[in-house]
């Protein structure tokens, strides 16, 4: 124990010398703020003294003096900017004890064998992560009531806010994860972190920082005319200059808070500590996997599922099926689970799941009727099928704007309605056509070619200007924020005739997620240059929009433009709705539990977005594989379905089908239909009926 203690001393010591060194900081900057007032000083004294008299010395008391009060001034105006501005404040969901006295109860234990300080609250954030947070800014409201308050104390509610505790923020994830051993070992560097916070110094210190970076962000802001814009921009300089002479001191002194907390918190559960960490590792590749190919479909749907929490821990299960590092993991499911230590944890995940909505994806912060909560057994039906639908009946809307016919000559009576066929023959690429060239191949087409049977005469397969939807302009967009970012109205306007067309669902429905398997693209995977935007360079030449669709054929990157255009035009018609709609009051949410949302900006959602922008040709690979989904199932009884790890899923005879994807990737590069139509003769599938759309 004596290693131990001198551990926590020596961090401690170094968090106090470098709060110290911030504290320095600040006191420089009051003592050059008040040089010319001293100075002023001084000369006035003298000239009263008649020690400095004569005509030179006036002007200088009246020079010093007039730069004195501008300098006092502006002081003045900087200190009450910091400390008015109100600190960012983590979007989380308030625990109340009595909705989880065992939970208040184990951390009050552990804060007691750690001879730290208590929290004073508990939170939930919908991340895989744990903190202390220090929420004693006026702005965050009364400090919360403890037992031990004397409301007769002479020293009043400024002293007690002052010695208040941080809020302990924890991680939704760990509850439902972790067993409750596990959840009290990973919490224990984090409460320990209290100590070191109690200390005066160190508080003042991270008060002064915060107080800095509020001001910063205070004065970003355009300001209504030009005296307020240089008035932000002059105070916004001095806190920058401020923050930049104590960021080294100031991370310095995190490191050694964080230092002597991970001492202390050696003597408690160190064993248990080091399987804990693992679970917090599985737990966040779980938890971002359910995010990406789970939740972000239904987001996009206008669903938010209900349960993430519980999500987690049905992926976290499968995922020890399938990794034989995993299997250890499943038997720990007999314990009891953390969540345990809440008395309604279902609604608690409930009110988590649509904060995560709200902060990866900027969903509203209540329930209506585009924005409707699903449970995991409906998740197949309301997520899944919809979202397959609606991308097929884009990807049909894309080729009536193309004028593709609906079915071919001397076609059977009832086959010109949405067939897989249409699409099919549409992107097959004939012998008598070239590969994607840099310049319109129907200028040099050959006359004796084999014409298209499939396409009217002057049906344009490629993207050149003056075609249709396949304009530079449609180009420019290979997703829906890239468009709304820059000219929402001329994404609508670039094609009267596909803004026009009939679809009530599309002014409300945005993108779905693809259905992705393991070997597609991944949920996290960098964004490539020309992926977020393409833009014409004026000279007729669309570097990015070549890197783009360099690996699909002609027909292929006419239709990945107009499906990008599309949902550019969806998406702004569902901003523009969204924007006409006043905000919900600040704060507010459905649950058990009040979201602490007062102090974070919701008009910058989502703060978190999940994925980049995909490019065209993930576009059309995404729409051609649901249209194929839905022939499969309304003709070969196939079902949708959802995989924990992978999202959305076919099943055929109730078994997972993943071979999709490369067939598909077959068509959309080379324009050959033939390994996708040997896929969909094995399963039975029917090219040539029509399908169900939305």
């Amino acid at each position: 124990m004596t290693g131990i203690g001198g551990g926590v001393e020596l961090g401690a010591q170094a968090a106090r010398s470098r709060a110290l060194a911030v504290l320095r900081v600040r006191s420089r900057a009051l003592a050059v703020a008040l040089l010319p007032a001293a100075a002023a000083v001084i000369l006035l004294a003298g000239g009263s003294t008649g020690h400095l008299v004569g005509g030179g010395w006036d002007a200088a008391r009246w020079a010093v003096s007039v730069l004195a009060l501008l300098v006092l001034a502006a002081t003045a105006a900087v200190a009450l900017v910091v400390a008015r501005a109100r600190p960012a404040v983590t979007p989380t969901v308030a625990v109340a004890e009595e909705s989880a006295p065992d939970l208040y109860r184990m951390v009050r234990d552990l804060a007691d064998r750690l001879d730290v300080p208590a929290p004073s609250a508990i939170a939930l954030t919908p991340d895989c992560d744990s903190w202390l947070e220090d929420r004693t800014h006026p702005a965050h409201g009364p400090p919360p009531a403890r037992d031990d308050d004397d409301l007769s104390d002479p020293v009043g509610p400024a002293r007690r806010r002052s010695a208040a505790a941080p809020v302990l923020v924890i991680g939704s994830p760990f509850l439902w994860w972790m067993r409750v051993g596990e959840l009290r070992a990973v919490l224990a560097p984090v409460v320990a972190g209290t100590g070191p916070a109690a200390h005066p110094d160190i508080a003042a210190a991270r008060r002064f920082i915060r107080g800095l970076d509020a001001a910063v962000a205070a004065t970003s802001t355009d300001g209504r005319g030009p005296l307020a814009r240089a008035a932000r921009g002059g105070i916004g300089g001095v806190s920058r200059l401020l923050l930049r002479g104590c960021r080294v001191h100031a991370a310095e002194m995190e490191r050694g808070v964080a230092a002597a907390a991970a001492e202390r918190a050696q003597a408690v559960d160190y064993g248990l500590r080091i399987v804990a960490q693992e679970q917090v590792g599985l737990a966040y590749a779980g938890w971002d996997r359910l995010l990406t190919r789970v939740a972000l479909p239904a987001w996009r749907m206008g669903r938010w599922p209900s349960r993430l929490d519980v999500g987690v821990v049905a992926a976290l299960t499968e995922l020890s099926r399938r990794d034989r590092l995993a299997e250890g993991f499943a038997s720990r499911l007999g314990e009891r689970p953390a969540c345990d230590l809440l008395e309604e944890p279902g609604l608690m995940d409930e009110a988590v799941s649509l904060l995560a909505a709200r902060l990866f994806h900027g969903g509203p912060a209540e329930t209506g009727p585009d924005w409707a909560p699903v449970g995991w057994e409906e998740y197949p039906e309301e997520v899944v099928d919809r979202a397959w639908r609606t991308d097929a009946a884009r990807l049909h809307r894309v080729l009536d704007t193309l004028g593709v016919r609906r079915a071919a000559e001397g076609a059977a009576p009832g086959t010109d309605g949405p067939t897989l066929s249409r699409v099919l023959d549409h992107l097959t690429t004939t012998p008598a056509e070239a590969p994607v060239p840099a310049r319109d191949p129907a200028a040099d087409a050959d006359p004796d070619a084999t014409p298209d049977t499939d396409a009217t005469p002057g049906t344009a397969h490629h993207a050149t200007p003056g075609t249709g939807t396949a304009t530079p302009d449609d180009q420019a967009t290979s997703h829906p924020q890239a468009a709304t970012a820059s000219d929402p109205q001329a994404a609508t306007a670039s094609d009267p005739q596909a803004a026009t067309a009939p679809d009530p669902q599309a002014a409300t429905t945005p993108d779905p997620q693809p259905l992705t398997t393991p070997d597609d693209q991944p949920a996290d995977a960098p964004a490539t240059p020309g992926s977020a935007d393409h833009s014409n360079d004026g000279n007729g030449t669309e570097d990015d929009d070549d890197d783009d669709l360099a690996g699909t054929t002609p027909r292929g990157a006419a239709l990945a433009a107009g499906l990008s255009a599309q949902l550019a035009r969806e998406e702004a018609r569902t901003q523009a709705l969204a924007s006409g709609t006043a905000p919900p009051p600040p704060g507010t949410a459905s649950g058990p539990a009040a979201t602490g949302t007062a102090l974070w900006d919701d008009r910058a959602l989502p703060l978190l977005p999940l994925q980049p922008p995909r490019t065209g040709r993930e576009i059309l690979t995404a729409h051609i594989t649901a249209m194929v989904c839905c022939a499969a199932m309304d003709t070969a009884g196939a079902t949708p379905g959802l995989d924990w790890l992978d999202g959305p899923t076919l099943l055929v005879d109730g078994a997972r089908r993943a071979d999709l994807a490369p067939h598909v990737r077959s068509l959309v590069e080379t324009g050959d239909p033939a390994p996708l139509r040997a896929w969909l003769s094995d399963l039975g599938v029917r090219p040539e009926k029509p399908v169900r759309l939305v």
